[in-house]
Parts: structure tokens; C-alpha cells; sequence
């Protein structure tokens, strides 16, 4: 298990894991007044705590199942990155595509953060990529349907 520091200006609880093998813990609003997503909108919504991320870790933000299904209300660019060298508020990029205003409340459970090692890579510069079955098959090039 990967310790990780968290600053916390929040009143809420830190992140938590719900169940005993979620890989997500879910983060919560940190907000003095009520925040008002209409439809098609989208806003910035603090959390009030900052992580100081080993090199080679990343914080994944993802959308929380519940409001996605029930309001349509998820992660813009999920999976966000918080990379291990940003030091501010954890800031989640919430969109409403439901057709209901949705609001939010100091202390919501808006998202979920996965914590997850990645490889920082060099480029190898060559002429010709190995082949493989697919090859240059991109969008829909293996079918809908199983070929068996």
C-alpha cells in the first residue's frame, strides 16, 4: 500500500474507499453556497484538498456511476489527470447532460480519483513499425459482430 500526502482545507472527510476492493475513492464538494448545473452546462467544483503524488503515480478523476446513470451529470474529461508534480485544489470539471438542473451540496459525492503508476517513455525514431494482424486498421475495422 502507496502513502501519499493530503493537504486538506476542507470540513469534509479525506477521500475514502466505500467497499473493501474499490479501486476508486470518491471526492466531495467543497462549496460554501449550493452550485446550480443546468443542462448543457458545465463548471469547475473544488474539493478542497491537494495530494503530493510520487513520480510515476497519477491521480485518475472519473465520474461517479450513480449521477451519471440517474442525472447525466459526469466527469468532462474523464478520466482527468492530476499529475505528480501539481500541488494545488483537486478541481473536478463536472458537465450536466441531462435534461434537469442538477445542484450540488457542500459535502456531494461528485467523483472518484484513481490512483495509478504509469511509465514515462523516450521516443524511438524509425522508418517502418513491426506488423501485426491488424496493421493500420483503425475505427470499426474489426466489425461488430464476432466472426465466429
Amino acid at each position: 500500500m502507496q502513502k501519499i500526502q493530503i493537504k486538506s482545507l476542507s470540513t469534509n472527510p479525506l477521500p475514502s474507499y466505500q467497499t473493501e476492493h474499490a479501486a476508486g475513492m470518491d471526492l466531495m464538494a467543497d462549496s460554501k453556497t449550493p452550485i446550480l448545473l443546468k443542462p448543457g452546462q458545465r463548471k469547475l467544483v473544488g474539493t478542497g484538498i491537494s495530494i503530493a503524488l510520487p513520480v510515476g503515480y497519477e491521480a485518475q478523476i472519473r465520474s461517479r456511476s450513480g449521477i451519471a446513470f440517474k442525472n447525466g451529470v459526469c466527469v468532462l474529461n474523464s478520466p482527468g489527470t492530476i499529475d505528480a508534480d501539481y500541488r494545488g485544489e483537486i478541481k473536478v470539471l463536472l458537465i450536466n447532460h441531462g435534461e434537469e438542473d442538477f445542484t450540488i451540496e457542500h459535502g456531494d459525492r461528485i467523483a472518484q480519483m484513481v490512483i495509478a503508476k504509469h511509465e514515462t517513455i523516450l521516443w524511438d525514431a524509425v522508418n517502418q513499425l513491426d506488423e501485426t494482424q491488424r496493421g493500420i486498421g483503425g475505427y470499426g475495422s474489426t466489425g461488430v459482430k464476432n466472426a465466429n
